[in-house]
């Protein structure tokens, strides 16, 4: 069975967690929510620093959750998180989604958020979540689309990050316009009752355009995605340093506007083991 190939392009800079941090439930699960019990056992791919596993966990009080990460310098903010909330229905650890540690169906749910755009091999990953999810059970996967993302004003500079972000993402062995493909790396991985829906995250306000054209600023010149282009030969500092500028001038704008596509498929597991 395969192992991990790809690298995550942004890694863990403070930058990036601002984003992830932000993430909730309701902002990044919402299409999965109606489907949970109260006494649920869930998987958490790619958990992060934590929160939507907490929000889950919070939600399936009688049931527990599982969270594991690829890179376990995160996993102890993660515990940190759910402690925060008192959650003692939760736990944490290291795996590689391509293999998965667990048995034939361990899971009522499998979820996993901006995950399979990382990954070296998503339909072996979808395979490993339909695995260890019980007949019956749901696999939920969510993903950006950078190629679908759109924004007003239309800084020069934006359109270069775009190409950028998406030459870095795809060397580093990901799929930075994952969130298109989730239906058929689905139907690859087995999968014969699919529901594809999508959702969007839209900054608008002067707080959410600062917080968003800010982090995209500090990820472009300091985080590991920008380590990453510069010594890929993919962009010098000083285009670097042009970019984050644009990100800036756009989050400026009293008309700035900033829309991303999320693509969003629940699996159900069918057939006896």
């Amino acid at each position: 069975m395969p192992e991990e190939t790809a690298v995550y392009t942004h890694g863990h800079h403070e930058s990036v967690l601002r984003s992830h941090t932000w993430r909730t439930a309701a902002n990044s699960a919402a299409y999965l929510l109606a489907e949970l019990r109260p006494d649920a056992t869930v998987l958490d791919v790619g958990c992060g620093p934590g929160t939507i596993t907490a929000d889950l966990a919070a939600l399936v009080p009688d049931g527990h959750v599982t969270g594991v990460e690829y890179a376990p310098d995160i996993l102890g903010q993660a515990r940190a998180t759910a402690a925060g909330r008192g959650l003692t229905n939760v736990t944490f650890g290291e795996a590689d989604v391509h293999q998965l540690p667990y048995a034939e169906g361990s899971f009522d749910v499998v979820h996993a958020h901006q995950v399979l755009q990382h990954v070296g091999d998503p339909v072996q990953a979808l395979r490993e979540m339909r695995r260890v999810v019980r007949p019956g059970g749901l696999v939920a996967v969510r993903d950006s689309d950078y190629a679908a993302m759109t924004w007003y004003p239309r800084p020069a500079g934006l359109d270069g990050w775009l190409d950028l972000y998406e030459r870095v993402a795809r060397t580093s062995g990901g799929e930075p316009d994952a969130g298109r493909m989730l239906k058929s790396w689905a139907l690859q991985a087995g999968f014969e009752d699919i529901t594809a829906t999508s959702s969007t995250w839209c900054f608008a306000t002067p707080e959410e355009r600062e917080w968003w054209s800010e982090l995209w600023a500090d990820r472009t010149q300091l985080s590991s995605y920008a380590q990453r282009a510069v010594e890929g030969g993919h962009a010098t500092t000083a285009e670097l340093d042009a970019i984050a500028a644009a990100w800036r001038e756009w989050g400026a704008a009293a008309d700035g506007w900033f829309s991303v596509l999320h693509g969003e498929v629940l699996c159900r597991r069918q057939g006896e083991f």
